[in-house]
C-alpha cells in the first residue's frame, strides 16, 4: 500500500511567499506559544515547584487571539462557514450576503468595544502586569478587520474596483452607527430583521453573521445591552478546557499531512485481510478513527480518499458503494477520543471530558457495525469477479501483522498519549492536547522525518483557520443561547414536550428524528451550543443521564454530516471525488438509515454508553 496522499489545501491558504499574511502570523504565533506554555508548566512543575504565573487563564486568553485572527484568515482563504459550505458565494446574492455580513460586524465591532471600555475601568489583571482588557481588545479589531474584508467582498460583486474599496469602509461603519442608535433605543422592527438575515443566510453570508445578528436583534428587543454578544463569545472562547480544540485539531493536520494514514492503512489490512470484505471493514474503522484524531470528518475524507477508494476499486468493489462508505465513515469518529464535537459537549454539559472519553468508545463501535450491516456495505454488489472473502489475483499479498504494527507504532501510540494523559489525572485536558500535539510533530519530523517545515506552517495555517471559523459561530451561538435561557425558554419546553410525549421511548424516538434534521440544517458545533441547553433540560426531565445524552446527540449529528444543505461531507467527496452532488447523496441515503437505527439503538440502550464509564468510577 501507498503512503498517504498530502491534505489538499486550498492555493492561497499558505502563500509561496516568504512572508504571510499577518492574521496569520498572529494567530499561528498564539497556537504555538499555546502549545509551549503547558508543556513549560508541566516541566516546571516537579523541578521548581511552580510554572508560569497564571499560565491556564494566559493559554486560554491566547486562544481569543488565535480565535479572532484565525477568523480573519478564515474569511481571506473562504473557509468561513457558509449555509452552502465553505465558498463564499458571488454575483448578486453573494455581493448582498456580504453586504449584511460586513454591516453585522460592525454592529459587533461597536458592541465590542463597549466591553473592552468597560473592562479597562474595571483594571483587572491577567498576568506579568498585562490587563485583561488588553486581550479582550482583539475582539473589536478582529471584528472590523472582517467588516472590511466581507464589505470589500461585496463591493467587489460589482466588479469595480472603486466600488470595493468604498464598501470596504462605509458598511463597517455604517453598522457601527447602527449600534449606537439601538443602543439608543431606536425602534426595531424584530420581524423585518429575521426576515432580512434569512436572506442573507439564502445568499450565502458566514453563518456566524446570521446567528450573531439574531442574537443583537434579541437582546436590541429587548432593551439589553448589545455588548452581552461579544461578552458571550469572550466567555466561551477562555472557556478553561477550550485550548484543547485547536492543540489536539493541529495534532490531527500533522498527522494528516505524513505518510500516517498509509501506516495505519497497513495494519487495518493485515489485521482483516486484503479482500473485499476485509478491504471494507478497515476503511470504515480507519476512517472513523482518523476523524477522531484529526477532528474533521471533511479533513479525513481529504487525506484518505485518494487511498482507500482505489484500495476498494481494485478489490472489485463498486465504486459508487466505495464513495458512500468513505464519506459515511468519516462522519463516525465523533464518538471516538479526542474527537472535538465529543470534548466541546463535555465543557457545554459540564461533564467530565474523561467520562465522555470512555462513554464513547462502545457508542463507536456500534455506529461501525450498524453502517456496515444494516447500510448494506459488507456486500460486493455488482463488482469484478470474485468473493467477498478472496481477493482478486491483483489485490497483493496480505501484509504481515508484525511488520505493520511495527511501521505504525507511532501512530498507533497517539491516541494512547492523549486519552492515557488525561483519563490517568497526569494532564489537564489542555495539557494533555498539548502532549498530543507535541508528540505528532516530533514523530512525523524526526521519528519519520516527512513533516517538512512547509508542511508545519501549513498545518498551523489550517489549524488556525478551522478554529478561528468554529469560534466565531460558537460565540454567536452562545450569545442567542443565553438569550433563550434568559427567556426561559428551556422551560417552557420541557412542560410542553412532556405534555405532548409522556413515553421516555417515544421522547428519544421523537428525539433522534428532530436531531438527524437538525444536523442537516445546522453545523454541528451550531447546534451543540445552541441546542444542548435546550435539550439537555427536557432530556434529564425523562430521566436520561447527561452523558448518554451527549452520546445520542452526537450520534445523532453524524447523520447531519451526510444529509444536505448542512451536510459538509457530501461537498468534501463531492470535491475529492469528482462526482456530483446528487450522486455522492445517493450513495449515502443506506448509511443515513443506518447511523439513525444505530442511534435509536444507543438511546434505547443506555448501557452502552454508561456501562464503562461506571465500571471505570468504580475501579
Amino acid at each position: 500500500m501507498s503512503t498517504a496522499p498530502t491534505l489538499a489545501v486550498p492555493a492561497d491558504t499558505v502563500t509561496p511567499r516568504t512572508r504571510w499574511p499577518i492574521d496569520s502570523v498572529v494567530a499561528s504565533g498564539a497556537l504555538v506559544l499555546m502549545l509551549l506554555i503547558p508543556l513549560v508548566e508541566m516541566a516546571a512543575r516537579p523541578l521548581l515547584g511552580n510554572g508560569i504565573a497564571n499560565a491556564p487563564v494566559l493559554v486560554q486568553h491566547l486562544g481569543l487571539v488565535l480565535a479572532m485572527f484565525g477568523a480573519v484568515a478564515a474569511e481571506r482563504t473562504g473557509h468561513l462557514t457558509t449555509l452552502a459550505g465553505n465558498a463564499p458565494t458571488t454575483g448578486w446574492r453573494g455581493g448582498l450576503a456580504a453586504a449584511s455580513a460586513a454591516l453585522l460586524c460592525g454592529v459587533l465591532a461597536h458592541a465590542s468595544a463597549q466591553l473592552v471600555w468597560s473592562e479597562r475601568s474595571a483594571g483587572h489583571g491577567l498576568a506579568y502586569g498585562i490587563p485583561v482588557w488588553a486581550f479582550q481588545a482583539v475582539l473589536p479589531v478582529g471584528f472590523a478587520w472582517l467588516g472590511v474584508r466581507l464589505g470589500r467582498r461585496a463591493g467587489a460583486a460589482g466588479g469595480h474596483r472603486a466600488l470595493a474599496l468604498a464598501a470596504a469602509v462605509v458598511l463597517p461603519l455604517a453598522g457601527a452607527a447602527m449600534a449606537v442608535g439601538l443602543d439608543g433605543d431606536l425602534p426595531l422592527p424584530l420581524p423585518l430583521v429575521i426576515a432580512w438575515l434569512v436572506l442573507a443566510l439564502l445568499g450565502g453570508a458566514p453563518i456566524f453573521t446570521v446567528l450573531g445578528g439574531l442574537a443583537l436583534a434579541l437582546f436590541a428587543h429587548e432593551g439589553q445591552p448589545l455588548a452581552s454578544v461579544p461578552l458571550s463569545h469572550y466567555q466561551i472562547t477562555v472557556n478553561p478546557s477550550l485550548p484543547a480544540l485547536p492543540l489536539f485539531t493541529l495534532a490531527g493536520l500533522i498527522l494528516a499531512r505524513t505518510g500516517a494514514a498509509g501506516r495505519l492503512g497497513q495494519v487495518f489490512v493485515a489485521l482483516f485481510g486484503p479482500g473485499v470484505r476485509g478491504t471494507v471493514v478497515a476503511a470504515a474503522v480507519l476512517c472513523s478513527g482518523f476523524t477522531a484524531v484529526t477532528g474533521g470528518s471533511g479533513v479525513t475524507i481529504l487525506a484518505l480518499g485518494g487511498l482507500l477508494l482505489p484500495l476498494l476499486r481494485q478489490t472489485g468493489y463498486p465504486e459508487r458503494k466505495g464513495i458512500g462508505l468513505v464519506t459515511s465513515a468519516s462522519a463516525l469518529g465523533v464518538l471516538l477520543a479526542p474527537s472535538v464535537p465529543l470534548i466541546l459537549y463535555a465543557i457545554i454539559a459540564r461533564v467530565p471530558i474523561n467520562t465522555m472519553f470512555l462513554a464513547g468508545v462502545v457508542p463507536a463501535v456500534v455506529m461501525v457495525v450498524c453502517l456496515l450491516v444494516f447500510g448494506g456495505f459488507l456486500r460486493a454488489g455488482s463488482g469484478k469477479p470474485g468473493t467477498t472473502d478472496t481477493p482478486p489475483p491483483d489485490a497483493g499479498p496480505r501484509p504481515a501483522l508484525g511488520a505493520a504494527l511495527w511501521q505504525a507504532r507511532w501512530e498507533l501510540l497517539a491516541p494512547v498519549v492523549a486519552i492515557g494523559s488525561l483519563v490517568s489525572g497526569l494532564a489537564t485536558p489542555t495539557e494533555s492536547a498539548a502532549l498530543t500535539a507535541a508528540y505528532a510533530l516530533l514523530t512525523q519530523s524526526l521519528a519519520h522525518r516527512e513533516l517538512t517545515v512547509r508542511g508545519l506552517g501549513e498545518a498551523l495555517a489550517l489549524s488556525v483557520q478551522v478554529i478561528g471559523g468554529v469560534m466565531l459561530i460558537l460565540g454567536m451561538a452562545l450569545g442567542l443561547t443565553n438569550y433563550l435561557i434568559d427567556a426561559g425558554i428551556p422551560d417552557a419546553a420541557t412542560e410542553w414536550v412532556q405534555q405532548v410525549i409522556p413515553n421516555r421511548y417515544l421522547f428519544l424516538l421523537a428525539l433522534s428524528v428532530f436531531l438527524l434534521l437538525a444536523g442537516a440544517l445546522m453545523e454541528i458545533f451550531a447546534a451543540l451550543v445552541v441546542l444542548v441547553p435546550l435539550l439537555l433540560p427536557v432530556a434529564q426531565s425523562y430521566g436520561i443521564d447527561p452523558v448518554h445524552f451527549g452520546v445520542i446527540f452526537l450520534a445523532a449529528m453524524e447523520m447531519g454530516f451526510l444529509c444536505p444543505p448542512a451536510g459538509m461531507n457530501l461537498y468534501f467527496a463531492s470535491a475529492m471525488f469528482k462526482r456530483p452532488m446528487h450522486e455522492v447523496a445517493r450513495a449515502v441515503v443506506p448509511a443515513v438509515l443506518a447511523i439513525l437505527l444505530g442511534t435509536l439503538l444507543l438511546s434505547w440502550v443506555p448501557a452502552l454508553a454508561l456501562a464503562l464509564p461506571q465500571w471505570w468510577a468504580s475501579r
